[in-house]
């Protein structure tokens, strides 16, 4: 029997991320490699005109449709990467142009499946796309598409959500997992773990894997909690009460509190555990230390205490994030 027939369009349009358009295409090849046999994936790239699109990294890119010419055809998935650009404070934003957005609100009307890649999520906002969704992208553009589109539910931590047909993924080389997810969402886990493995990504990250690094959060706007993110690392092991980082920082616990909510968007408690479920993935992929040696090295102190930080924080256990993230 043939395969099913599943015509994948990604869109194109100038100053486009490149690995936006090249990860998921490669994906579906290796799919095909791994089975040995037709997949039904038809891959285009679309545009305006036929023109060659240039992307952010300066390579060009030929389109192989126009987007007139796929105006009524059936779509099995959309795929919607983005762009960005510098504004004046250096901050990295969105861009979003009215012609593409209006292009793929046209295409969305007859497809199966629509994906958007990294801060392609703005363009499927701008679009409507979103409205009332759940959905996720780079953690350098959460905040701008919070605030730019106050309906849709924006959670910057997952590498890609789904929410009934519409996939929202995070960047940039999470446009991967998110093109595996689809991948399994078609095939089963059973071949999209093939394929991972064909890409030297081992297993592949389930959706709860964070694209978000304690380490890597924006840098505060003041001195002093930089200070206290600096001995938060320091002393993880300790027991790090709110009271005793508010005597540290020579403030009031409600000043304190007041202080992360306003700086960091979150509570000194949580943070504190987000930076020690941070040193315990760590310690889980780069070290054999049981599980009651992490516990104690990263502030949990007990197993059963460091589980309900990952199932609350990662969507999963311990023993199943070492099981996925080893480095061997």
């Amino acid at each position: 029997m043939a395969p099913i027939e599943r015509f994948v369009v990604i869109v194109l349009f100038d100053r486009v991320d490149l690995l936006d358009v090249t990860g998921p295409p490669e994906v579906f090849a290796l799919l095909q490699r791994e089975i040995n046999g037709e997949t039904g994936y038809h891959v285009v790239l679309a545009a305006e005109t036929l023109d060659p699109v240039t992307t952010s990294a300066g390579v060009r890119v030929l389109p192989d449709v126009t987007f007139a010419e796929i105006a009524e055809r059936g779509i099995d998935t959309l795929v919607v990467p983005g762009a960005v650009e510098m504004d004046a404070d250096g901050r990295v934003r969105a861009l979003c142009d009215p012609a593409v957005v209006e292009r793929v609100r046209g295409l969305a009307a007859h497809t199966r499946r629509i994906a958007s890649v990294c801060v392609g999520a703005h363009i499927l906002a701008e679009a409507g796309l979103l409205d009332g969704k759940r959905a996720t992208t780079h953690w350098s553009t959460a905040q701008q598409l919070a605030a730019e589109h106050p309906a849709i539910e924006v959670d910057a931590d997952p590498i890609f959500i789904r929410d009934e047909n519409v996939w929202t993924g995070a960047g940039l080389t999470a446009c991967l997992d998110l093109a595996l997810a689809l991948v399994a969402d078609d095939f089963g886990d059973a071949l999209a773990l093939r394929v991972a493995r064909q890409l030297v990504m081992f297993l592949k990250r389930p959706s709860g894997q964070s694209q978000f690094s304690v380490s890597l959060e924006p840098i505060s706007t003041t001195r002093r909690i930089d200070d206290l993110r600096h001995y938060i690392t320091r002393n993880i092991a300790k027991p790090l009460t709110v009271g005793d980082l508010a005597e540290q920082a020579h403030v009031s616990e409600r000043q304190l509190t007041r202080i992360f909510k306003t700086d960091l968007g979150t509570t000194p408690a949580a943070y504190i555990e987000s930076a020690r479920v941070e040193f315990a993935r760590n310690q889980l992929e780069t070290t054999d230390n049981t599980l009651e040696r992490v516990a104690t090295l990263c502030g949990f102190n007990t197993t059963d205490t460091l589980t309900r930080a990952f199932r609350r924080t990662l969507d999963t256990t311990p023993t199943e994030y070492r099981n996925r993230f080893r480095i061997n």
